[in-house]
């Protein structure tokens, strides 16, 4: 399976050569053209998927920039192996695509090794959570996300994900929460029905007021999905739509941080990751924060 990933292209391996003997990219295992890495020891496995069908948009993402920014960074006092496999790249049809990310990600789990899984739209938290199916375990699944993403009449795979994990079979679901969504963007009935499914629900201000209250639920995750637009737009660099309100780059990264240190949490996503500079410093600080909270 980890022979249909995309490389880390040439251009990149040439950049993080440049780079101080201290920096990431100068430690982090990458798949590069010649042949794929040995992934023994490695702890920490970092994936990009450049299909963005799931909002109808058609251009893959270049994750170029993403890679200098990250790779530019300083690890901190971390004894912690970071391999970068590349990307998936984008199926003939969506369908491919999940069928690539979970066979990934699974293969990645039964290693013991957590994908972090950066871009595409936030369905692809479907296939990640399907990537459980093999392994025996109940899933504990946390969005943070302005949204729940309940199947709408004008809604995309992307803002109907929820529907599946709750439906489909095999239900490995035990339990659901949603961390900073926005009243406004979300119907009464199914704020309501959040509730009446037993799974819980923190607004905004609940954890922008005081952020230690997600970490316990962090800390009982397996699966972590992040939606970019649930962080405010100066942060994140999303223009459209506009983005007024949402979590600061600060929050984030704190709530991020709680993520990595949970001795549960097994895979992690971002989805929704914008090609512009903004998303880019903002998502390799988020990765930062995620693998200092591991070491």
């Amino acid at each position: 399976m980890f022979e249909l990933l995309k490389p880390v292209s040439e251009e990149i391996l040439n950049f993080s050569a440049t780079l101080s003997e201290y920096a990431l990219g100068q430690k982090i295992i990458k798949n590069g053209s010649n042949e794929f890495p040995n992934l023994d020891g490695v702890q920490i496995a970092l994936l990009t998927v450049e299909d963005n069908r799931g909002n109808n948009e058609l251009v893959p993402t270049d994750f170029t920039n993403f890679r200098k920014q990250f790779y530019s960074l300083f690890p901190g006092n971390w004894k912690v192996v970071i391999a970068d496999l590349g990307t998936i790249k984008k199926g003939e049809i969506i369908q491919d695509t999940y069928f690539l990310v979970k066979s990934t990600t699974e293969m990645l789990l039964k290693n013991n090794i957590i994908p972090l899984v950066i871009g595409g739209t936030q369905d692809l938290t479907y296939p990640l959570y399907r990537s459980y199916d093999n392994l025996d375990q109940m899933v504990n699944l946390v969005a943070i996300d302005s949204v729940f993403d309940f199947q709408r009449a004008d809604s995309t795979l992307a803002s109907g994900y929820l529907n599946r994990i709750i439906s489909e079979e095999p239900n490995n679901l035990l339990n659901f929460a949603n961390l900073g969504y926005q009243s406004y963007y979300n119907a009464q009935e199914e704020v309501d029905l959040i509730e009446k499914l037993y799974f819980e629900s923190y607004r905004l201000g609940e954890v922008s007021s005081d952020i230690s209250i997600a970490e316990p639920v962090l800390r009982n995750a397996d699966l972590v999905s992040v939606d970019l637009k649930a962080v405010e737009g100066q942060y994140s660099g999303i223009t459209n739509p506009e983005l007024p309100n949402g979590f600061s780059g600060k929050e984030i990264c704190k709530l991020v941080h709680y993520a990595g240190i949970s001795d549960k949490v097994s895979s992690f996503g971002v989805f929704n990751f914008e090609n512009s500079n903004k998303s880019s410093v903002l998502v390799s600080q988020m990765v930062w924060y995620f693998i200092e909270g591991f070491a």
